[in-house]
């Protein structure tokens, strides 16, 4: 199945992802946040779903092992494509979170936040206190993840060569923080156009913005898919 460019829905309503949603006529694979998704609830997955949509739905879970295992299993009722899960809760939190969406649910991928495309070194160190590099922090909590058999990781497209060499190209590098030529980076700190990012090893990049807020999103989505998928 192609890999599409994955649409991040940074939408407050439901109203506002119809209007975006109905501009398309062909599947597409969106995001689903905490933004949208605390204020509409599962309803909205399923309305998403009947459309012929892939969804991965981005709630990075990050809480004691048991809460995350049994939270897993209810959104493992959701048959999405794809959910996360934030590597820093441990490896035996990840395990707990695959056994609970694995009770329900055989096909979706279960993948781990490593760091937020919006940190930077300088926060890594005075604020995490990880006296490492950012591409050392993520390498260990990637290497985590594929130790709990999850599917892949989260990360920027600047460390999914690194993870590639050390990790295989099986293991998913799902990657925001992708911006065209030209585009405004606004909060994120550690990007790479669509090109750059395939050529890195990035088996999933997500945009937002460059396609939810343009003038023209249908344009502006085909421009990014064009430069991912060929």
């Amino acid at each position: 199945m192609e890999t599409l460019p994955i649409i991040a829905l940074d939408f407050e309503s439901k109203e506002k992802v119809d209007q975006f949603l109905d501009l398309f006529d062909e599947p597409l694979y969106v995001k689903v946040g905490m933004e949208l998704f605390y204020q509409t609830g599962p309803e909205l997955i399923s309305d998403i779903k009947a459309r012929g949509h892939r969804i991965f739905l981005d709630l990075k879970l990050h809480d004691i092992p048991n809460t995350v295992g049994k939270a897993m299993e209810g959104l493992a009722k959701l048959e999405v494509d794809m959910v996360n899960v934030h590597a820093a809760g441990g490896t035996v939190m990840m395990q707990r979170a695959l056994e609970g969406l694995r009770k329900h649910n055989p096909n979706t991928k279960l993948i781990a936040v490593t760091q937020l495309t919006s940190t930077t070194e300088e926060m890594l160190h005075d604020e995490q206190n990880i006296q490492t590099s950012i591409e050392d922090a993520v390498l260990n909590y990637a290497q985590l993840a594929q130790q709990a058999q999850l599917d892949g990781v989260v990360c920027s497209p600047l460390e999914a060569e690194l993870l590639t060499s050390h990790l295989g190209s099986d293991f998913l590098k799902v990657t925001p923080g992708i911006r065209p030529k030209d585009a405004q980076t606004n909060d994120q700190k550690r990007i790479t156009t669509p090109e750059e990012a395939k050529t890195n090893g990035s088996t999933h990049i997500v945009v937002g913005r460059p396609i939810t807020q343009s003038d023209n999103p249908v344009e502006s989505y085909h421009k990014i898919k064009e430069s991912w998928c060929n």
